[in-house]
């Protein structure tokens, strides 16, 4: 399975936080599954650093980095397939974050590891 992770699940692995499902917990150990943190969740994790509310013990240019490594997550970019779903996109979220994030599972048939009741309103395999 190919997973992409939710900025909030991300978080949640990074620093063991128990909100984090044993089920994407579990998925995200399995060796037979791909898991992707999206740059997107790197450009919001780091715009609410820069706004002071997102605390992490480094700056997001090497704290993101170090724990995708730690953590054997792949890079996923954004790019014109994913940007092209947001034109059949209902608006039932008004976060352009996860917005994205759903526009790239979609485009690229990943599972999204989400617990955001408002993502799973949408039309993508939800873990």
């Amino acid at each position: 399975m190919k997973i992409l992770l939710d900025t909030c699940e991300f978080l949640w692995l990074v620093s063991g936080d128990a909100k984090l499902s044993a089920a994407v917990s579990a998925a995200i150990r399995d060796p037979n599954n791909q898991v992707f943190l999206s740059a997107v969740s790197f450009w919001e994790i780091s715009v609410k650093h820069n706004l002071g509310k997102l605390p992490l013990p480094q700056p997001p240019a090497q704290f993101i980095p170090a724990q995708r490594k730690k953590h054997l997550l792949a890079s996923l970019a954004l790019d014109e397939t994913a940007v092209a779903q947001l034109g059949g996109l209902p608006a039932l979220h008004r976060d352009p974050f996860d917005r994205m994030l759903v526009c790239q599972a979609q485009a690229h048939g990943l599972t999204l590891a989400s617990s955001d009741p408002l993502i799973r309103q949408y039309p993508v395999t939800l873990l």
